[in-house]
Protein backbone atom coordinates (compact mmCIF):
# COMPACT_ATOMS: atom_id res chain seq x y z
CA UNK A 1 0.00 0.00 0.00
CA UNK A 2 0.94 3.29 -0.78
CA UNK A 3 1.87 5.79 2.31
CA UNK A 4 -0.47 8.12 2.93
CA UNK A 5 0.73 11.97 1.93
CA UNK A 6 0.84 14.63 4.91
CA UNK A 7 -1.52 17.29 4.75
CA UNK A 8 -0.53 20.84 5.63
CA UNK A 9 -2.43 24.31 6.26
CA UNK A 10 -2.78 26.80 3.73
CA UNK A 11 -1.22 30.68 4.10
CA UNK A 12 -4.84 31.81 5.28
CA UNK A 13 -4.27 29.19 8.54
CA UNK A 14 -1.27 30.56 8.90
CA UNK A 15 -2.56 33.89 9.23
CA UNK A 16 -5.39 33.31 11.62
CA UNK A 17 -2.95 31.55 13.75
CA UNK A 18 -0.63 34.85 13.25
CA UNK A 19 -3.64 36.97 14.38
CA UNK A 20 -4.76 35.11 16.96
CA UNK A 21 -1.05 34.89 19.06
CA UNK A 22 -0.77 38.93 18.52
CA UNK A 23 -4.22 39.45 19.83
CA UNK A 24 -3.56 36.99 22.82
CA UNK A 25 -0.47 39.06 23.60
CA UNK A 26 -1.88 41.92 23.34
CA UNK A 27 -4.50 41.18 26.19
CA UNK A 28 -2.71 39.23 28.26
CA UNK A 29 0.80 40.76 27.55
CA UNK A 30 2.22 37.26 27.34
CA UNK A 31 3.37 36.15 23.80
CA UNK A 32 1.96 32.22 23.54
CA UNK A 33 4.05 29.40 22.28
CA UNK A 34 0.88 27.88 20.10
CA UNK A 35 -2.48 28.92 18.60
CA UNK A 36 -5.50 26.34 17.57
CA UNK A 37 -7.05 27.41 14.68
CA UNK A 38 -10.00 25.69 13.87
CA UNK A 39 -10.39 25.12 10.05
CA UNK A 40 -13.86 25.78 7.90
CA UNK A 41 -13.19 21.88 7.51
CA UNK A 42 -13.27 21.51 10.75
CA UNK A 43 -10.06 20.36 11.19
CA UNK A 44 -7.52 22.36 14.45
CA UNK A 45 -4.04 23.09 13.66
CA UNK A 46 -2.08 23.56 16.26
CA UNK A 47 0.36 26.30 15.02
CA UNK A 48 3.92 27.06 16.39
CA UNK A 49 4.22 30.96 17.09
CA UNK A 50 7.48 32.88 16.05
CA UNK A 51 7.84 36.34 17.72
CA UNK A 52 8.89 39.08 15.73
CA UNK A 53 8.56 41.94 17.88
CA UNK A 54 5.88 43.33 20.38
CA UNK A 55 2.89 42.56 18.88
CA UNK A 56 3.27 40.89 16.13
CA UNK A 57 3.18 36.70 15.43
CA UNK A 58 4.47 34.84 12.48
CA UNK A 59 3.88 30.86 11.47
CA UNK A 60 5.70 29.28 8.94
CA UNK A 61 3.71 27.66 6.09
CA UNK A 62 3.90 23.87 5.78
CA UNK A 63 2.29 22.58 3.06
CA UNK A 64 2.74 19.00 4.33
CA UNK A 65 3.42 16.74 1.30
CA UNK A 66 2.36 19.26 -1.59
CA UNK A 67 5.29 21.38 -1.68
CA UNK A 68 4.54 24.89 -3.67
CA UNK A 69 5.85 28.22 -3.86
CA UNK A 70 4.76 29.33 -0.90
CA UNK A 71 5.67 26.43 1.60
CA UNK A 72 7.96 27.26 4.55
CA UNK A 73 7.19 31.06 3.99
CA UNK A 74 6.47 33.29 6.92
CA UNK A 75 3.04 34.78 7.08
CA UNK A 76 2.87 37.29 9.97
CA UNK A 77 0.11 39.32 11.89
CA UNK A 78 -0.55 42.20 13.99
CA UNK A 79 -3.66 42.89 15.92
CA UNK A 80 -4.20 46.58 16.74
CA UNK A 81 -7.09 46.34 19.21
CA UNK A 82 -9.44 49.19 19.72
CA UNK A 83 -12.00 50.15 22.89
CA UNK A 84 -15.10 50.02 20.99
CA UNK A 85 -17.40 48.18 19.11
CA UNK A 86 -17.07 47.74 15.21
CA UNK A 87 -15.59 45.56 12.53
CA UNK A 88 -12.69 44.18 11.36
CA UNK A 89 -9.99 45.84 9.28
CA UNK A 90 -7.90 43.88 6.96
CA UNK A 91 -4.57 45.51 5.95
CA UNK A 92 -1.93 44.02 3.55
CA UNK A 93 1.41 44.62 4.86
CA UNK A 94 4.65 43.59 2.97
CA UNK A 95 4.57 40.70 0.97
CA UNK A 96 0.60 41.02 0.44
CA UNK A 97 -0.45 41.52 -2.90
CA UNK A 98 -2.99 44.15 -3.88
CA UNK A 99 -5.64 43.70 -6.22
CA UNK A 100 -5.97 45.47 -9.49
CA UNK A 101 -8.68 43.38 -11.54
CA UNK A 102 -11.91 43.27 -11.02
CA UNK A 103 -13.64 39.70 -11.33
CA UNK A 104 -12.16 38.39 -8.25
CA UNK A 105 -13.08 37.45 -4.93
CA UNK A 106 -11.82 40.70 -3.66
CA UNK A 107 -12.42 44.25 -4.39
CA UNK A 108 -10.09 46.21 -6.70
CA UNK A 109 -7.36 47.83 -4.09
CA UNK A 110 -8.56 45.53 -1.31
CA UNK A 111 -5.50 43.51 -0.15
CA UNK A 112 -5.26 40.16 -1.66
CA UNK A 113 -6.35 38.53 1.56
CA UNK A 114 -9.35 36.02 0.18
CA UNK A 115 -12.93 35.72 2.14
CA UNK A 116 -12.10 32.39 3.45
CA UNK A 117 -9.02 33.73 5.51
CA UNK A 118 -10.21 36.99 6.67
CA UNK A 119 -13.47 35.21 7.89
CA UNK A 120 -11.00 32.44 9.56
CA UNK A 121 -8.75 35.66 10.87
CA UNK A 122 -11.95 37.48 12.49
CA UNK A 123 -13.45 34.26 14.02
CA UNK A 124 -10.22 33.32 15.81
CA UNK A 125 -9.53 37.29 17.35
CA UNK A 126 -12.86 37.84 18.40
CA UNK A 127 -12.81 34.70 20.60
CA UNK A 128 -10.20 36.43 22.42
CA UNK A 129 -11.31 40.77 22.23
CA UNK A 130 -15.13 39.71 21.24
CA UNK A 131 -17.18 42.78 19.72
CA UNK A 132 -13.71 45.03 19.66
CA UNK A 133 -12.96 46.96 16.42
CA UNK A 134 -9.93 45.85 15.06
CA UNK A 135 -7.03 46.25 12.37
CA UNK A 136 -5.13 43.65 11.24
CA UNK A 137 -1.64 44.10 9.56
CA UNK A 138 -1.11 40.60 7.08
CA UNK A 139 2.58 40.60 6.21
CA UNK A 140 4.35 37.85 4.34
CA UNK A 141 8.21 38.92 4.49
CA UNK A 142 9.28 37.67 0.89
CA UNK A 143 5.89 37.37 -0.63
CA UNK A 144 6.95 40.02 -3.51
CA UNK A 145 9.72 37.59 -4.54
CA UNK A 146 7.40 34.50 -4.21
CA UNK A 147 4.63 36.33 -6.16
CA UNK A 148 7.25 36.30 -9.28
CA UNK A 149 6.81 32.38 -9.06
CA UNK A 150 2.91 32.22 -8.92
CA UNK A 151 0.25 32.90 -10.98
CA UNK A 152 -0.79 36.54 -8.97
CA UNK A 153 0.38 38.79 -12.28
CA UNK A 154 -1.70 37.12 -14.70
CA UNK A 155 -4.81 37.79 -12.02
CA UNK A 156 -3.80 41.44 -11.72
CA UNK A 157 -2.78 40.97 -7.86
CA UNK A 158 0.44 43.09 -7.68
CA UNK A 159 3.11 43.64 -5.09
CA UNK A 160 3.25 40.22 -2.96
CA UNK A 161 0.91 36.92 -2.69
CA UNK A 162 -2.13 35.76 -2.24
CA UNK A 163 -3.76 34.73 1.04
CA UNK A 164 -5.55 31.86 -0.04
CA UNK A 165 -7.07 28.69 1.32
CA UNK A 166 -10.60 27.71 1.06
CA UNK A 167 -11.11 24.59 3.32
CA UNK A 168 -7.68 25.91 5.46
CA UNK A 169 -5.63 22.63 4.79
CA UNK A 170 -3.45 21.90 1.83
CA UNK A 171 -4.27 18.46 0.48
CA UNK A 172 -1.54 16.72 -1.71
CA UNK A 173 -2.34 15.74 -5.44
CA UNK A 174 -5.42 17.01 -4.92
CA UNK A 175 -6.57 19.01 -8.07
CA UNK A 176 -9.10 21.42 -6.76
CA UNK A 177 -6.93 24.26 -5.92
CA UNK A 178 -5.82 24.31 -9.66
CA UNK A 179 -8.90 24.45 -10.43
CA UNK A 180 -10.01 26.75 -7.97
CA UNK A 181 -7.41 29.23 -9.30
CA UNK A 182 -8.63 28.64 -13.02
CA UNK A 183 -12.30 29.87 -12.20
CA UNK A 184 -10.59 32.98 -10.38
CA UNK A 185 -8.74 33.73 -13.98
CA UNK A 186 -12.13 33.41 -15.90
CA UNK A 187 -13.61 35.30 -13.47
CA UNK A 188 -11.59 37.88 -13.54
CA UNK A 189 -11.61 37.85 -17.77
CA UNK A 190 -15.25 37.97 -17.75
CA UNK A 191 -15.06 40.91 -15.53
CA UNK A 192 -12.39 42.67 -17.10
CA UNK A 193 -12.84 41.72 -20.74
CA UNK A 194 -16.29 40.87 -21.70
CA UNK A 195 -17.62 37.58 -23.26
CA UNK A 196 -14.52 36.90 -24.88
CA UNK A 197 -11.51 34.53 -23.85
CA UNK A 198 -8.58 32.83 -25.06
CA UNK A 199 -7.80 30.11 -23.08
CA UNK A 200 -4.39 27.90 -23.91
CA UNK A 201 -3.07 24.54 -22.70
CA UNK A 202 0.61 26.22 -22.02
CA UNK A 203 2.90 29.27 -22.08
CA UNK A 204 3.99 28.36 -25.73
CA UNK A 205 0.16 28.47 -27.06
CA UNK A 206 -0.12 32.06 -24.33
CA UNK A 207 2.82 33.01 -26.20
CA UNK A 208 1.43 32.29 -29.57
CA UNK A 209 -1.63 33.96 -29.12
CA UNK A 210 0.12 37.33 -28.14
CA UNK A 211 2.70 36.95 -31.23
CA UNK A 212 0.14 35.93 -33.80
CA UNK A 213 -3.31 38.01 -32.78
CA UNK A 214 -2.40 40.66 -30.26
CA UNK A 215 -3.96 38.82 -27.34
CA UNK A 216 -1.83 39.53 -24.29
CA UNK A 217 -3.79 37.67 -21.77
CA UNK A 218 -5.10 33.98 -22.06
CA UNK A 219 -5.90 31.87 -19.21
CA UNK A 220 -3.54 28.40 -18.94
CA UNK A 221 -6.01 25.46 -18.34
CA UNK A 222 -3.21 22.74 -18.32
CA UNK A 223 -5.41 18.96 -18.93
CA UNK A 224 -8.66 20.79 -17.78
CA UNK A 225 -10.11 21.47 -21.06
CA UNK A 226 -13.59 20.22 -20.17
CA UNK A 227 -13.76 21.98 -17.04
CA UNK A 228 -12.76 25.50 -18.19
CA UNK A 229 -15.91 24.79 -20.96
CA UNK A 230 -17.87 24.38 -18.30
CA UNK A 231 -16.92 27.14 -16.26
CA UNK A 232 -16.83 29.52 -19.31
CA UNK A 233 -20.28 28.49 -19.74
CA UNK A 234 -21.77 29.17 -15.70
CA UNK A 235 -20.26 32.69 -16.42
CA UNK A 236 -21.96 33.70 -19.51
CA UNK A 237 -18.55 33.62 -22.22
CA UNK A 238 -20.10 33.47 -25.85
CA UNK A 239 -16.39 33.56 -27.83
CA UNK A 240 -13.27 31.16 -26.81
CA UNK A 241 -10.36 30.68 -28.56
CA UNK A 242 -9.07 27.19 -27.31
CA UNK A 243 -5.19 26.80 -28.09
CA UNK A 244 -2.63 24.12 -27.77
CA UNK A 245 -0.20 21.29 -28.79
CA UNK A 246 -1.93 19.13 -31.08
CA UNK A 247 -0.87 16.17 -28.98
CA UNK A 248 -3.44 17.38 -26.63
CA UNK A 249 -5.79 19.73 -28.64
CA UNK A 250 -6.50 16.71 -31.08
CA UNK A 251 -8.17 14.79 -28.14
CA UNK A 252 -11.36 17.06 -28.39
CA UNK A 253 -12.29 15.79 -31.98
CA UNK A 254 -12.67 12.65 -30.09
CA UNK A 255 -14.46 14.36 -27.54
CA UNK A 256 -11.89 13.68 -25.00
CA UNK A 257 -11.99 16.62 -22.35
CA UNK A 258 -9.42 15.99 -19.90
CA UNK A 259 -6.71 16.13 -21.91
CA UNK A 260 -4.06 14.38 -19.44
CA UNK A 261 -2.16 11.58 -21.02
CA UNK A 262 -2.73 9.58 -18.10
CA UNK A 263 -6.28 9.91 -19.05
CA UNK A 264 -6.70 8.98 -22.99
CA UNK A 265 -4.35 9.18 -26.13
CA UNK A 266 -6.16 8.49 -29.37
CA UNK A 267 -4.06 10.81 -31.16
CA UNK A 268 -2.66 8.59 -34.23
CA UNK A 269 -6.51 6.96 -33.83
CA UNK A 270 -7.89 10.97 -34.68
CA UNK A 271 -5.28 11.67 -37.41
CA UNK A 272 -6.31 8.21 -38.81
CA UNK A 273 -9.69 8.98 -38.91
CA UNK A 274 -9.64 12.26 -40.59
CA UNK A 275 -6.66 11.54 -42.71
CA UNK A 276 -8.92 8.38 -44.20
CA UNK A 277 -11.73 11.34 -44.77
CA UNK A 278 -9.57 14.02 -46.35
CA UNK A 279 -8.84 11.02 -48.91
CA UNK A 280 -5.53 9.71 -47.94
CA UNK A 281 -4.28 6.14 -49.08
CA UNK A 282 -4.13 3.22 -46.93
CA UNK A 283 -0.55 3.50 -46.93
CA UNK A 284 -0.18 6.85 -44.99
CA UNK A 285 -3.15 5.94 -42.92
CA UNK A 286 -0.84 2.31 -41.84
CA UNK A 287 2.48 4.46 -41.50
CA UNK A 288 0.54 7.23 -39.12
CA UNK A 289 -1.13 4.40 -37.08
CA UNK A 290 2.27 3.34 -36.82
CA UNK A 291 3.48 5.84 -35.58
CA UNK A 292 5.22 6.86 -32.21
CA UNK A 293 4.73 10.57 -31.78
CA UNK A 294 2.64 13.21 -32.74
CA UNK A 295 5.70 15.16 -34.27
CA UNK A 296 5.86 11.71 -36.92
CA UNK A 297 2.60 11.94 -38.14
CA UNK A 298 2.83 15.72 -39.19
CA UNK A 299 5.49 15.16 -41.22
CA UNK A 300 4.37 11.79 -42.81
CA UNK A 301 1.15 14.41 -43.74
CA UNK A 302 3.15 16.62 -44.69
CA UNK A 303 5.19 14.59 -46.99
CA UNK A 304 2.17 13.55 -48.57
CA UNK A 305 1.09 17.46 -48.69
CA UNK A 306 -1.92 16.98 -47.08
CA UNK A 307 -1.16 18.03 -43.66
CA UNK A 308 -3.66 21.57 -43.48
CA UNK A 309 -6.71 19.53 -44.98
CA UNK A 310 -6.00 16.69 -42.08
CA UNK A 311 -5.65 19.26 -39.58
CA UNK A 312 -8.09 21.74 -39.95
CA UNK A 313 -10.63 18.97 -40.63
CA UNK A 314 -9.56 17.69 -37.25
CA UNK A 315 -9.85 21.06 -35.48
CA UNK A 316 -12.94 21.52 -36.67
CA UNK A 317 -13.82 18.67 -34.83
CA UNK A 318 -12.76 19.34 -32.02
CA UNK A 319 -13.92 22.59 -32.01
CA UNK A 320 -17.77 21.13 -33.05
CA UNK A 321 -17.38 19.20 -29.94
CA UNK A 322 -16.57 21.81 -27.84
CA UNK A 323 -19.01 23.82 -28.92
CA UNK A 324 -21.62 20.86 -27.80
CA UNK A 325 -20.15 21.00 -24.29
CA UNK A 326 -21.19 24.32 -23.78
CA UNK A 327 -24.54 23.45 -24.92
CA UNK A 328 -24.40 25.22 -28.52
CA UNK A 329 -23.74 28.36 -26.13
CA UNK A 330 -20.72 29.92 -26.71
CA UNK A 331 -18.58 29.94 -29.87
CA UNK A 332 -15.63 27.63 -29.29
CA UNK A 333 -12.90 28.10 -31.98
CA UNK A 334 -9.75 25.48 -31.53
CA UNK A 335 -6.43 26.12 -33.19
CA UNK A 336 -3.79 23.41 -33.06
CA UNK A 337 0.03 24.05 -33.21
CA UNK A 338 3.05 21.75 -34.17
CA UNK A 339 5.84 21.07 -32.20
CA UNK A 340 7.73 24.18 -33.02
CA UNK A 341 4.81 26.71 -32.10
CA UNK A 342 3.27 27.87 -35.34
CA UNK A 343 -0.30 26.91 -36.43
CA UNK A 344 -1.04 23.47 -38.09
CA UNK A 345 -4.23 23.77 -38.18
CA UNK A 346 -7.75 25.96 -37.22
CA UNK A 347 -11.14 25.40 -37.09
CA UNK A 348 -13.42 27.69 -39.72
CA UNK A 349 -14.79 30.58 -36.86
CA UNK A 350 -11.65 31.32 -35.40
CA UNK A 351 -11.83 34.64 -37.61
CA UNK A 352 -15.47 35.26 -36.90
CA UNK A 353 -14.43 35.23 -33.32
CA UNK A 354 -11.70 37.18 -33.61
CA UNK A 355 -13.72 39.81 -35.21
CA UNK A 356 -16.38 39.90 -32.11
CA UNK A 357 -14.16 39.51 -29.34
CA UNK A 358 -14.35 42.06 -26.71
CA UNK A 359 -10.75 43.43 -25.60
Amino acid sequence: MKEKLREGYTTGTCAAGAALASAIWKTTGTLPEQAAVETPSGKTFILDIHPIRYGVCGVIKDGGDDIDNTNGCMVTAETIIHDHSGEAVFIGGDGVGTVTKKGLKIPVGEPAINPVPRDMIEKSVRGVIGDRAFDVIISVPNGESIAEKTFNGRLGIVGGISILGTTGIVRPMDEKALKDAIAEELSMHRAEYGTFTAVAAGYSGERFLREKYGINSAVLFSNHLGFVLDKCEEMGFKNIIAVGGCGKMLKPAADIMNLHSHIAGGQREILCTHSALCGANLNIIRRIYASNTTAECIEILKNAEIAETVFASAAEKAAENCIKRTHSKINVGVILLDGKNEMIGKSQNIDDILMTREV
